[in-house]
């Protein structure tokens, strides 16, 4: 049996996330509708980050097992990328890895990106691929904030109900923002994450950057453990998996 790492580009705009759903077409469903029209057998892939709908991705990790050996690894990103490419997935590179490795239980972190484009003027290009605020955003107040979440600590407050994961504690390792012209760039680094908890950090590190809120609302909202205190979560737009470490 060989097993496969594959990296993969792409934009969520038309598909309801990464997994597998009723409602709609996902990435993880016509991922492997191509790879099994090339390889000619079913397989199954394994996301390292379950990214939600709208949610893009920079580099997403999956890796899959198959009896069939790739020699020809060019020929294989050629032959799937011809037929991802009208719905704006790519494959970029192609991996043989260990038995034992899995995209997701092998990860040692994640890195997710957001991005807010700070202006009066409405979107073209990057229309559906950020979140734009018009009000003016004070940068020092943004980074006061993400200071505060970073470290371990119970993230309840912004935790969708739907999440599935065992426990709401969760060590943030660092939260980086860099603001380029009218371009402000949030990278959240952690092993795991819950379920909406980046767009929901956002959402609040908004509120208090445009003084919606004063610093003790925000640091209120974060220690209640309360969904319901939580600010409204930022468009999934801007929102990119970045990369995966392993």
């Amino acid at each position: 049996m060989n097993n496969y790492l594959i990296e993969i580009e792409y934009d969520g705009t038309k598909f309801v996330g990464w997994q597998f759903q009723k409602n709609g077409v996902s990435v993880q469903e016509r991922i492997e509708k191509i790879i099994k029209k090339v390889l000619k057998r079913k397989i199954k892939i394994n996301g390292a980050g379950r990214t939600d709908k709208g949610v893009h991705a920079l580099n997403q990790c999956a890796n899959f097992k198959t009896m069939h050996n790739i020699g020809d690894k060019t020929k294989f990103l050629n032959s799937i990328n011809f037929f991802l490419n009208k719905n704006l997935i790519t494959i970029k590179k192609i991996k043989k890895k260990k038995d034992n490795f899995h995209s997701r239980f092998s990860a040692k972190e994640r890195i997710y990106e957001y991005i807010i484009i700070n202006r009066t003027g409405p979107l073209s290009l990057y229309k559906n691929k950020a979140w734009h605020i018009k009000k003016q955003i004070d940068v020092k107040l943004l980074k006061k904030g993400a200071k505060i979440l970073e470290g371990t600590h119970d993230f309840s407050t912004f935790r969708a109900s739907t999440c599935s994961s065992v426990s709401p504690i969760k060590k943030m390792n660092s939260i980086k923002i860099k603001k380029k012209g009218e371009k402000i760039s949030l990278t959240f680094k952690s092993k795991s994450f819950l379920q909406n908890q980046v767009r929901s950090m956002v959402g609040c590190l908004k509120y208090l950057s445009t003084q919606k809120w004063k610093m003790k609302d925000f640091k209120r909202a974060f220690k209640s453990k309360k969904r319901q205190l939580c600010a409204p979560p930022a468009p999934a737009c801007g929102l990119y998996l970045k990369k995966i470490i392993y």
